[in-house]
């Protein structure tokens, strides 16, 4: 069975914790366990709302084919769930609903990545496992986040039922909006031509002048390709200082040393170049995260060691991890996260697919499929990554396709009060690089302002003051 902290978790993450209102403004007497998850007849009756399980948690089918679930899905109130019934059944009086549909085992089993632990097989050539080959892209809403749609039901359930009037529970509204924007830029390639090597190659490889390959190996920084940080940090900053303060936050993720190929190209992180970049990033106040290597995802342990270098180079703690090129899908990559320090993680997207890999488009923390445990580290959902979009390896939309992908996400995420994070990389800003990344970018960066203000713009016009 499921351990009662990791249910109470589930619970209070697609309801929130609920208080019986006390006497006086904003004063609460006490916590009230409004939804169970049980099947036992005496439990039951404790709870206004009972969700009842479905057998996922139980020893002879948790990590069997059993525990899988088959397609199509049934749906719940218009939302697909993975276990159990869509039935309801509301007692005599009203004042009690029993769920047959598994909304914990649902919850858990994406939020858990409990796929990913048990199709182990389930891997791309780089060690991923593929969006396309999980249960929500399968089941046709990997671009609905679920779980977050369990919740308004279920707070739909106690208010329209009376139940929240009945107890006197205060379930406050969740606003329309961002909770956070989190403005990511993985530094992979920092640059195109820097130094000797890129002088050889643009020489001897791509059979460039020698006096055009001088040039652009040794140039300004301006001159070269992938040199867009003044650009784009721009627009990052300018949303930043638009939305309300504390909500958008600018991330850079910074390698350290590693031989694997997948790794390159590689590039020293004290070097007279990326100490101009991080110059650049200081200026509007970006947090250093590790870009963790294709070498740690292989051996756990060297994450611990990449982190190590990541302080000794910068004096200071990475504020977070993400894995290159989203590789990280065990169980044991993310305990050794934990262990090496680190408490917020963002990987949680799919490389070859775009939406809600967790089922959420908020934060949640790391619950252990192995050992049903819950930790201290914090997943964010990375909503969307360039590449992703363009990738022919991926989902390879055009420029209109993505925009309208990109776009659906993104007020999806509004919608749900949701975490949303970005990944865009400083070489695919460049438009010799790349023909339209930055035309979408930008135009996030204006619909995430947009939607700020239309809710703001709401909020103002609702507002008991808004007449005087």
């Amino acid at each position: 069975m499921l351990h009662s902290k990791i249910r109470q978790y589930i619970i209070d993450f697609l309801v929130g914790p609920l208080f019986v209102q006390g006497q006086g403004v904003d004063r609460y007497q006490r916590r009230f366990q409004a939804v169970g998850y049980t099947d036992d007849p005496e439990e039951m009756k404790q709870y206004p709302v009972v969700i009842l399980p479905s057998g996922f948690f139980d020893g002879k089918n948790y990590g069997t084919e059993r525990s899988y679930p088959s397609l199509p899905l049934e749906q719940w109130r218009g939302i697909p769930i993975l276990f159990g019934s869509p039935r309801e059944e509301w007692s005599s009086d009203g004042r009690q609903v029993i769920i047959h549909a598994d909304l914990i085992a649902s919850s858990y089993f994406l939020l858990s990545r409990y796929e990913e632990m048990y199709l182990r097989h389930e891997r791309d050539e780089q060690g991923c496992f593929p969006g396309k080959s999980s249960l929500p892209y399968r089941a046709g809403f990997i671009h609905r986040p679920i779980i977050d749609e369990y919740g308004y039901a279920l707070r739909e359930i106690l208010i329209s039922s009376g139940i929240a009037d009945r107890y006197n529970l205060r379930i406050p509204e969740r606003a329309k909006t961002f909770s956070a924007v989190h403005l990511t830029h993985d530094l992979a390639r920092p640059y195109n031509y820097r130094g000797w090597r890129s002088f050889l190659r643009a020489w001897l490889k791509e059979k460039k002048n020698p006096l055009t390959a001088l040039k652009l190996a040794f140039g300004s920084d301006k001159e070269d390709d992938y040199y867009t940080f003044p650009k784009f940090l721009k627009w990052d900053r300018e949303l930043k200082d638009y939305l309300p303060k504390g909500v958008a936050h600018i991330h850079f993720f910074v390698k350290m040393p590693s031989r694997h190929q997948l790794d390159r190209p590689q590039y020293h992180p004290r070097s007279s170049y990326m100490r101009r970049v991080l110059l650049e990033a200081r200026r509007v106040d970006a947090r250093l995260g590790l870009l963790g290597s294709h070498t740690a995802a292989l051996h756990t342990d060297r994450i611990g060691e990449e982190r190590k270098a990541f302080e000794r180079v910068y004096g200071q703690p990475p504020m977070g991890l993400r894995y290159s090129s989203l590789v990280a899908c065990e169980p044991e990559d993310y305990l050794q996260a934990l262990y090496s320090g680190f408490r917020h993680d963002y990987t949680m997207g799919y490389a070859d697919v775009a939406g809600f890999r967790l089922g959420t488009c908020r934060p949640v923390r790391f619950i252990n499929p192995n050992t049903r445990q819950l930790t201290e580290l914090t997943l964010h959902p990375l909503i969307l990554r360039d590449l992703t979009l363009s990738d022919q390896k991926a989902m390879g939309l055009s420029h209109e396709e993505a925009e309208q992908v990109a776009s659906d996400l993104v007020r999806t995420t509004a919608r749900y009060n949701g975490e949303l994070t970005l990944l865009w990389h400083n070489d695919l800003l460049s438009q010799k690089t790349h023909p339209w990344h930055s035309v979408l970018y930008r135009a996030l960066l204006r619909l995430i302002e947009e939607i700020d203000r239309e809710v703001t713009d709401a909020y103002e016009e609702d507002s008991p003051l808004a007449s005087y």
